[in-house]
């Protein structure tokens, strides 16, 4: 096989008394699918766990980081200016305006206004380069401050003293997360990189399973003349579930986002890093649990099997094994999955290659079982070496 041109991740992660990911009412996401409303976890909750991860396989290991906020200029470019102490505020104030707007936009003026931007690590280092040499130019004329950071972000003809320059000025301008996970940035479409890492939203293989937990808090300073009612009493949603987790690794838009080559070239670049980046990956979507209520629910799961295919036609998802809820028993979703992909082979061709790491017995079709260690460097060799074997 050549370069495998997607790795699909199946997952299936089993969490009892949780609160693993919360809608606007506090309550746990859900979703309907076939016939049963089921508990769900969001992509970006899943990203946001993954990416902010500080164990031994943290992207940040093996890549420059990356900041999401809406006051990246005035926290990380301004402040360290401000606290140097020697540069008058109006001129601080009126360049901090500009770099504002060039980075966030018109809007930009305002922190309501801005988006919450993800800008790279490279590209905040460029930016404070830039305000301190325009600070020690112009010191003391704020107008002059003023003019200089907006031409930083004018678009001239043939010129690079634009916003491109800031995105061009290192390697991974966007940091890691932006290469793997992609950015909008609606201020300059250019700035856009396409996600390399496709997420679905986990889901249980089963009708959701939730219950309203009553909880009550205690006074410890409370005495014994005094009302013996507790202090607060409360209550939150609790689920249970078996979740199927679903991930795409663009082999393609992975190695180009991360060295920067063409899409035509990405067979002869040097995919080093992007090896590093599937067998961390890989580690992290199994092992790394997301939760709201950590400290009352202690949510920490690993996955309870792990399957992935290596291969070069359009990925699909097996969520479809489960379109008819089953038991919530790894046995029987796994069992589930194993028929679907039979049915799948059956009709389309088995020309994937695949290995699964499970907690126990499997028989998915056509797939050698390894451990976690082992099967996160199968994927990683198999986009190293060109095959997957």
């Amino acid at each position: 096989m050549t370069t495998p041109r997607f790795l699909q991740i199946h997952t299936l992660h089993s969490y009892p008394a949780a609160l693993l990911n919360r809608d606007d009412s506090g309550l746990a996401k859900r979703m309907p699918f076939g016939d049963a409303v089921r508990t769900r976890i969001s992509s970006q909750c899943l990203k946001r766990h993954w990416r902010v991860a500080e164990d031994e396989f943290s992207l940040a290991h093996i890549g420059p980081g990356a900041l999401r906020s809406r006051n990246v200029v005035e926290r990380e470019v301004m402040q360290p200016l401000r606290d140097a102490g020697d540069i008058p505020d109006e001129v601080l104030d009126a360049m901090g305006t500009a770099f504002n707007i060039g980075v966030y936009g018109s809007s930009g003026t305002s922190e309501s206004g801005r988006q919450p931007l993800l800008l790279g690590l490279p590209e905040v280092e460029y930016l404070r380069e830039k305000a301190t040499a325009i600070c020690a130019e112009h010191r003391n004329d704020a107008e002059a401050a003023k003019t200089a950071a907006e031409e930083i972000f004018r678009t001239r003809k043939g010129e690079d003293n634009n916003f491109r320059a800031m995105r061009q000025s290192a390697h991974l301008p966007g940091g890691l997360v932006g290469a793997l996970f992609g950015r909008m940035v609606t201020s300059d479409p250019a700035a856009n990189i396409d996600a390399a890492i496709h997420v679905a939203h986990a889901f249980t293989v089963h009708r959701e399973e939730s219950e309203s937990d009553y909880f009550s808090v205690v006074d410890d300073l409370q005495q014994d003349d005094e009302d013996a009612g507790a202090a607060h009493i409360g209550d939150m949603e609790l689920t249970a579930g078996l979740f199927y987790g679903y991930v795409v690794v663009d082999v393609l838009g992975l190695v180009s986002n991360l060295t920067g080559c063409d899409a035509g070239d990405w067979e002869s670049a040097d995919k080093d890093l992007a090896g590093k980046v599937v067998d961390h990956l890989i580690h992290l979507i199994a092992t790394v649990s997301p939760g709201a209520k950590r400290g009352s629910t202690a949510p920490y799961s690993c996955a309870d099997l792990m399957l992935i295919e290596a291969g070069t036609r359009q990925p699909r998802s097996l969520a479809n094994a489960f379109r008819s809820p089953v038991k919530a028993q790894v046995a029987d979703a796994t069992n589930a999955l194993s028929q679907y992909l039979n049915k799948l082979d059956a009709a389309y061709g088995a020309k994937e290659t695949r290995r699964v790491m499970s907690v126990e017995d499997c028989d998915i079709p056509d797939a050698n079982r390894l451990s976690l260690d082992d099967l996160a460097t199968w994927a990683s060799q198999a986009v190293l070496n060109g095959r997957a074997v």
